[in-house]
């Protein structure tokens, strides 16, 4: 594939260098762009360095839509995407933006880590997009421009952002929002000048996107848990050795530890920093959030869905 050559380049001398190109949409302070740095270092690290990674970050290269599209013809050789947009290439992913499926970090890792949560990672194969790995993206939660959020009752008539996933869109219409796909870059604009009350993602993503000076209330209702996912174009993958894909998987591997251990000190950082901000935290009762839901959860009865959500609530 004459694509190819633009991504996989190796460097005249006594040692060919096979570099990969990665893009994401993130900001660099955002600790998902730290695991990634740090995958990157580890496997120049591990290859004695004969391999590594140069990172696009900020969205230099395009949405995560356009990077994944990048990756199925092979222009690009890796990203980092969230979940959500990913259904639409792996119907099976949509499980993860159901809401409350998980009934909390310990048990989302078990997931993950299970033989199913490896199927699942790799099922994009088949459309060019081979899944290296999960990151830690925390809970999902609302925040809202002058809206405090208690109860579900109180998004009736507040347009929430939501991301390009069909599950998101349905969950807070289930909540009594109305959802408003808008894409990330986009969506500062958006809560400031009115066109959407409010959104809802991690701590991190809130501080990091600087949505807390705008949105003056977040309200940890935690209602899903979405992993990010580091993606690989298959034609890639294919074209490395079986070293240099080992050498990739260690990386991934280790890069994992390593992010998750930063996301739990980034989110505290973050809530800190928020409130001290002047933004009111809120915790309510999930329990009336968790009722709100259980119809969609019936929704999807006789379906692959279904079948995995059981699975999952069973680990």
């Amino acid at each position: 594939m004459a694509l190819l050559a633009g991504v996989l380049t190796a460097c005249g001398g006594e040692t060919d260098v096979r570099t990969l190109k990665m893009a994401h949409t993130l900001d660099q302070t955002h600790p998902v762009h730290q695991g990634i740095v740090f995958m990157s270092e580890r496997l120049t690290e591990i290859s004695g360095g004969k391999m590594q990674i140069d990172i696009y970050p900020g969205g230099q290269l395009g949405s995560e839509r356009e990077l994944m599209e990048l990756l199925q013809i092979g222009s690009l050789a890796m990203t980092k995407v969230s979940s959500s947009p990913m259904e639409g290439f792996v119907p099976a992913m949509k499980v993860f933006n159901v809401p409350y499926v998980f009934r909390d970090n310990e048990h989302f890792w078990r997931v993950l880590n299970s033989d199913e949560g490896k199927e699942l990672l790799l099922a994009g194969d088949s459309v060019n997009l081979r899944g290296l790995g999960y990151f830690d993206a925390g809970s999902r939660s609302f925040y809202n421009v002058d809206t405090p959020v208690h109860k579900p009752e109180d998004l009736t008539g507040q347009k929430i952002r939501v991301q390009q996933s069909q599950t998101a869109l349905q969950m807070v219409k289930a909540l009594g929002g109305s959802p408003t796909p808008i894409s990330w870059g986009e969506l500062y604009t958006a809560l400031s000048q009115g066109v959407v009350d409010g959104a809802e993602n991690n701590p991190p993503s809130f501080y990091t996107s600087k949505h807390y000076e705008v949105c003056k209330y977040y309200t940890l209702n935690e209602h899903t848990s979405v992993p990010d996912i580091v993606l690989i174009s298959s034609y890639i993958w294919n074209n490395l050795n079986e070293q240099e894909q080992v050498w990739l998987q260690q990386a991934m591997d280790d890069a994992v530890v390593y992010q998750r251990k930063l996301w739990a000190e980034k989110t505290q950082e973050a809530l800190d920093a928020v409130e001290a901000a002047g933004v009111t935290v809120i915790r309510p009762d999930k329990k009336p959030f968790m009722d709100k839901v259980q119809q969609m959860h019936e929704s999807y009865k006789g379906t692959e869905i279904y079948d995995l959500i059981q699975t999952f609530k069973a680990m």
